[in-house]
């Protein structure tokens, strides 16, 4: 088990949780499945797990403040599995924490690809602070926008001097901007770099991102531009 990935997947219904873990167990993944948020909590305390599968609506702890107390005490990635594409359900996910999200009912190969694809952004380490860096961002150095600064060897970001502390999906999409400066990224292109989607995916995944990373680094320091994307303020 020390050399597979260790997936939380934390889910109520139990026949698409135990078929979930078959189909998991099957890619070689190591899987740890819960039937309800308090003990998705303690087994994620316990274990420790790589990526956390978390559905919406799990008794006791939903899954959206279950991911808001992961979040809490780790940067470990975290998609959130929902029974409908609903708004409220996704932003409300995104919001809490969560890199990305599964509407059910999913194929399992394609969670296995979104699984995939989190954790090579996560240069498989789901208990650092530091993601892989992508192949895209400034490669060494310290960049300098106002208030904020950015050491992109050592990942970490300052502003007016004080650490802000970013998701790995923050980090690299911070440094997706950073590389550009006053370049205008649009969102399926940052769905390309920074989600890794090589098919097309749900934009508000990124305009939650951006929002979340416009809290912590500034409101002003990003701009939208209408019918195009986003760009950072040289």
């Amino acid at each position: 088990m020390a050399d597979q990935t260790h997936v939380l997947f934390v889910e109520d219904d139990d026949v698409i949780r135990e078929a979930t873990q078959l189909a998991l167990e099957r890619d070689g993944f190591a899987v740890t499945a819960m039937p309800d948020g308090l003990s998705g909590l303690a087994a994620f305390r316990a274990n420790r797990p790589d990526i956390a599968l978390l559905d919406v609506m799990v008794p006791g702890l939903d899954g959206v403040s279950l991911c808001r107390r992961i979040r809490d005490e780790s940067t470990v990635p975290v998609i959130m599995l929902s029974a409908r594409a609903d708004s409220i359900d996704v932003v409300l996910g995104l919001e809490a924490g969560a890199d990305d999200y599964v509407t059910k009912p999913f194929d399992g190969a394609v969670l296995v690809a979104r699984i995939r694809a989190v954790l090579r952004r996560f240069g498989h380490a789901g208990h650092s602070a530091h993601p892989e860096e992508p192949e895209s961002a400034v490669q060494g150095g310290t960049l300098t926008f106002g208030d904020l600064r950015i050491d992109t060897d050592g990942m970490e970001v300052l502003r007016d001097g004080r650490p802000v502390a970013l998701t790995p999906t923050e980090m690299r999409l911070l440094l997706e901007f950073s590389s550009a400066p006053g370049t205008v990224l649009s969102r399926d292109k940052l769905l390309e770099r920074v989600w890794d989607y090589g098919w097309g995916g749900d934009t508000r995944v990124v305009d939650v991102h951006v929002q979340r990373l416009r809290q912590k680094i500034g409101q002003d320091r990003i701009e939208t531009v209408r019918g195009f994307g986003y760009k950072l303020k040289a």
